[in-house]
């Protein structure tokens, strides 16, 4: 989760540092002028409305691997569709999933609502499992149609409560190459006993000081990948908390993409 403070030097960092087109790093865009784009898409779970969304850049011609993202809890807002548009630079089309339905990040929340709304999702493991693969579906499609996205290459991310509906959703098998994490909340299975059915590999960047998310559970959720024979690496930033800041940011994004270009 990223408080206001943090979030406006996100933005300031967004400005001043976008992502290159080739070699996997961050860097300044070369001479191509880049047109980001945001497309929000509309679906429904169980009768009831979502909004996710596609973030892109509409000057690139060629079709990009998808990365399916799941936003922290504040969900498709502003400061989310921002830290989109920075992963997907040139290189990307980003499908960000609305996991809490269509409205709710419009609306300015408390920590406590902000808490019950991930209680309730991460207490229902059909309804994230249900919540998550509309959103892959709805916005894979409308991407396809678009033309923008090579198919065959799909990898994932996920922050805060959201990399934690991720890991559920990969556990049941979600079809994607590679998956990154970032303060990952909720990393064991919400039902004990659950299969894990990862496929890709994972890459989980935690800190070492997160106090939501203790040692002890990123160990647990080692634990569990080994067993699945899943290929994995925790990495442990020192001092790190339960955020992404200017400190860490940059490292973070750098070993993201860097590992998605070992795997695609």
């Amino acid at each position: 989760m990223i408080d206001p403070v943090q979030r406006r030097e996100f933005l300031k960092l967004s400005a001043l540092v976008p992502v290159v087109a080739t070699g996997g790093a961050l860097g300044v865009i070369g001479s191509a002028v880049a047109a980001p784009t945001e497309k929000t898409v509309a679906y429904q779970v169980n009768g009831r409305p979502f909004e996710g969304m596609i973030v892109y850049d509409s000057s690139v011609q060629t079709k990009r691997p998808i990365i399916f993202m799941q936003p922290d809890w504040y969900g498709v807002n502003a400061d989310n569709i921002a830290q989109a548009r920075l992963i997907a630079g040139k290189d990307y089309v980003v499908l960000m999933a609305d996991m809490f339905g269509a409205g709710y990040a419009g609306k300015t929340k408390a920590r406590p609502e902000l808490a019950a709304a991930v209680g309730a999702m991460h207490g229902d493991l059909p309804l994230t499992l249900a919540c998550g693969n509309a959103a892959f579906n709805a916005l894979f499609a409308e991407a396809d149609k678009l033309g923008i996205v090579d198919g065959r290459k799909k990898v994932a991310i996920g922050y805060c409560a959201g990399a934690g509906f991720l890991i559920e959703h990969a556990r049941s098998g979600a079809d994607f190459s590679a998956i990154v994490t970032f303060h990952i909340t909720n990393p064991n299975p919400s039902f004990a006993g659950t299969p894990c059915n990862i496929k890709g590999r994972v890459l989980a960047i935690h800190g070492s000081a997160d106090p939501v998310t203790p040692k002890a559970k990123m160990d647990a959720f080692a634990d569990e990948l080994t067993q699945a024979k899943v290929d994995w690496q925790v990495m442990m930033i020192g001092g790190m908390t339960h955020e992404l800041n200017e400190k860490n940011r940059r490292k973070a994004y750098m070993l993201m993409r860097d590992f998605f270009t070992e795997t695609l």
